[in-house]
């Protein structure tokens, strides 16, 4: 019945918050966390229309940092809105600039693209650029467009402005919210044993445990990894909207069936992290 990692249209979903919020209800979903790659700007309306709904909002977000020179993402759980707001501005404008030198490069491969409006709130990023691709005529699937162009190394791919892993986790922290390594084995610029000790030094305080794309094996050691070092665990369905292509990772709402038990040890570190603030 929990829900702690979803994205909406105000980055790479396709359901508007008010849209996932329903949808989440109707799936059985107590506790939803909004965590938008980047941006706060779904919070507000997805809490507004869970108000009528037995539904507990979570604000949240993904962070984009950099480890190794690749791509690593943070989650952040109960930040200080206004304290995160100007910082999280300028990470969304760099999201902006990225997805323009992108759109740059597919230009001159002789791939022209049409991005969608970029002056808005929302946070642009690769699933955007490969649906531009689509609507072109470039490829015929997201997958291809990744495949072809967007992947670490592909010929159309920016990687993110200059902004460590332990910088997002700091960030974090200085706002009040709880930082969480999203789906560590997704990450390509290192292992698990050898990052997290660097990470938890950086004031990492919990793990996605709970992911589509981790084996039953990397789940169980990544419990053991949060028992050893004392970290709190999450976990959601990575939930993007409804599945729209061959995706062999593609979970609906509420499939991992996760436990409530886990939100409240993420409340008292939130609360916690305020405390020390105050």
């Amino acid at each position: 019945m929990l829900e702690l990692h979803s994205h909406t249209t105000c980055s790479d979903g396709s359901l508007t918050p008010t849209e996932l919020v329903n949808f989440a209800a109707e799936q059985g979903v107590k506790v939803l966390a909004i965590t938008d790659h980047d941006t706060m700007a779904g919070w507000a309306e997805a809490t507004a229309a869970a108000r009528t709904l037995d539904l507990e909002i979570v604000p949240g977000l993904e962070l984009s940092t950099v480890y190794n020179g690749r791509s690593m993402h943070i989650l952040g759980f109960y930040p200080d809105q206004d304290r995160l707001a100007a910082p999280l501005q300028e990470r969304v404008e760099g999201r902006k600039r990225r997805a323009q030198k992108m759109a740059d490069k597919l230009a001159e491969l002789g791939y022209p693209i049409e991005l969608l409006d970029l002056s808005g709130a929302m946070a642009p990023g690769r699933p955007h650029i490969a649906s531009a691709l689509k609507r072109a005529g470039h490829v015929s699937s997201h997958r291809e467009a990744f495949d072809r162009f967007l992947k670490d190394d592909g010929p159309a791919y920016v990687p993110y402005e200059k902004f460590t892993a332990q910088e997002g986790i700091e960030l974090l922290l200085s706002c009040g919210a709880v930082p969480v390594w999203a789906h560590p084995y997704i990450f390509r610029g290192g292992t698990v044993e050898t990052i997290l000790p660097e990470l938890i030094k950086a004031g990492l305080m919990g793990i996605e445990v709970y992911h589509p794309t981790h084996s039953v094996s990397q789940t169980r050691k990544l419990e053991e990894y949060c028992q050893t070092h004392h970290l709190l665990m999450t976990g959601g369905s990575d939930y993007h909207g409804p599945k729209k292509e061959k995706n062999p990772d593609f979970k609906d709402l509420n499939s991992l069936a996760l436990p409530l038990d886990l939100l409240r040890p993420i409340k008292l570190a939130a609360d916690s992290l305020k405390s020390i603030r105050v």
